[in-house]
């Protein structure tokens, strides 16, 4: 029936146009004629209405398939990662409840700060997928009572889940070597961003080392979990480092939970309705003490570092990438982005996030992304510590960039990327002088236009891919890989970030011209040896 009908529209639509051409070839007047012109030019336009209405229906059709429940959400928030908890827990033990109105004493809890450094040394044997395979070492003198419960862990999470395809992964590492140095700038002005915009997500992050202090903290241990991930082998080779990176994530957010929750989350979800009450601490210089004392409201918040949160991060670095390439005017084939977006799911089965909170296409992420962003949340958390982490991230970029026509870059970019609501969330709404305001939008309108037209003659030609390879050298010299502050990874493991690193230096898409001048604003020679 719904053919016919269709069958039966385009016949009309086709006896019409003929009978007005008709009209505006036999008549004489110009009145006739201009009716008949402007009526001729209103069925392909209304014809087009037509159908983008009915695009934009299939699209919000096929969106609400991908919707979750907001009871799947809600409860995804006061879920963690039991085999991860589990481990900490058995670990620890149960600590003694401080009083709450007297400054906290440390003391009382050595043996569980002993076990967090026990726990903390035996990261530096993790160095690659082979080594937790094969971890403990013969020789080995930790305390079984450690050893023991770790090694179940490793045991019990190192394995990729079965729905993992080899050649997917192997092609989303082919994509991070080729836009490697872009995806730093990507970081910088989409990713970080995005994961400050969760109130609940920026006040663990606050808490976790008074972030907006140490922005450049938070930056280096991303990319030392990122860099293994995204290089070649990182996953599925026992000679990569991904997994092992991984698994110390994971394992680090158990620590950081039962923490601040002064125990396992089965313990604290017992005593739902009794806010875990901020403790007064004379040392602010250590950071599992930081976490101990915080306090948490989990009525409010959920558990801290909840699954919700957990897929919402990783949406940042795979979704959120590949939005922003494709607002650069940079997008990658359908089949990469589904690829991509695949690494990134086998990343986070490994980190303990639940199937069902993971999107293996564009579409559904996006549904995904902004239903997470929708989630009622604790925005009267006072103060609000979303401002300062976007003003101090966006200040640590302005700081590295040596060309003064650009400082506005960052905050300008941001808010492009992310969106003007989401930016002024995370306090990025400094107020930027008319003129950079006015020349980055004529810039931005400017490389679209050059990099479509030019594309027809020069495929790999792309003024925007210049200008992020640019930043993103910068942003991978003076922060993430400075030589006075290496990454926090095995030294094998650094020697391989630099060679990747040193395969960035010159840009194989683009014409030779556009290579020198990226060099005389970066440097010549190999970047693995970054300034």
């Amino acid at each position: 029936m719904k053919s016919l009908l269709n069958a039966a529209s385009k016949f009309s639509l086709l006896a019409c146009s003929i009978t007005l051409l008709v009209i505006f070839w036999r008549s004489q007047d110009l009145m006739p004629m201009l009716l008949a012109s402007v009526l001729l030019l209103s069925i392909p336009l209304y014809k087009l209405s037509s159908v983008a209405k009915q695009v934009k229906g299939n699209r919000k059709n096929a969106a609400n398939k991908y919707l979750l429940s907001e009871q799947q959400l809600k409860h995804a928030r006061m879920v963690a990662d039991p085999l991860a908890d589990n481990t900490m827990q058995n670990i620890l033990g149960d600590w003694l409840q401080p009083m709450v109105d007297q400054p906290y004493n440390a003391a009382m809890h050595g043996t569980q700060w002993h076990a967090i450094a026990c726990v903390n040394r035996q990261f530096e044997q993790w160095a690659s997928n082979a080594d937790i395979a094969n971890w403990p070492p013969e020789k080995n003198t930790l305390d079984p009572a450690i050893a023991a419960p770790l090694q179940a862990y490793l045991q019990a999470s190192l394995a990729l889940p079965d729905w993992a395809e080899p050649a997917k992964i192997e092609r989303a590492e082919t994509l991070f070597m080729e836009y490697g140095a872009l995806s730093c700038s990507l970081l910088f002005c989409s990713s970080l961003p995005e994961c400050y915009v969760l109130p609940d997500l920026s006040a663990v992050l606050h808490a976790a080392g008074q972030l907006e202090r140490h922005t450049d903290h938070r930056i280096r241990a991303t990319a030392a979990m990122i860099f293994p991930v995204m290089m070649k082998g990182g996953l599925c080779q026992p000679d990569g480092s991904g997994v092992a990176q991984i698994l110390k994530v994971r394992l680090i957010h158990a620590s950081i939970r039962n923490l601040i929750l002064r125990g396992s989350p089965e313990r604290a979800m017992a005593h739902f309705s009794q806010q875990i009450r901020t403790l007064q601490l004379n040392d602010t210089g250590n950071l599992f003490h930081t976490l101990f004392t915080h306090g948490w409201n989990l009525e409010r918040a959920g558990l801290p570092c909840n699954q919700t949160e957990l897929a919402y991060t990783l949406l940042t670095f795979g979704y959120v990438f590949l939005r922003s390439m494709r607002k650069l005017g940079l997008a990658l084939a359908s089949e990469d982005e589904v690829a991509f977006l695949h690494l990134w799911n086998v990343v986070g089965h490994i980190l303990g996030i639940q199937r069902e909170l993971m999107a293996d296409n564009m579409q559904q992420a996006e549904v995904l992304f902004r239903q997470m962003q929708a989630l009622p949340s604790s925005e009267h958390i006072s103060p609000d510590p979303r401002p300062r982490l976007g003003q101090s991230l966006i200040l640590s970029m302005e700081q590295v960039i040596p060309f003064a026509i650009f400082k506005a870059f960052p905050v300008l970019m941001t808010r492009y990327l992310c969106g003007k609501n989401n930016a002024q969330k995370i306090g990025v709404n400094q107020r930027v002088s008319w003129l950079s305001h006015s020349l980055f939008i004529l810039f931005m309108l400017l490389v679209r236009s050059v990099d479509t037209a030019v594309r027809y003659f020069s495929p790999g030609f792309s003024i925007s891919r210049f200008v992020t390879r640019v930043l993103g050298y910068h942003f991978m010299s003076k922060i993430l890989l400075d030589q006075t502050r290496p990454l926090k990874l095995p030294e094998q493991l650094l020697n391989q970030v630099q060679l990747t690193i040193g395969t960035w230096s010159t840009d194989p898409k683009t014409p030779r011209w556009m290579n020198t001048l990226e060099t005389k604003m970066t440097k010549s020679g190999n970047w693995n040896q970054l300034e």
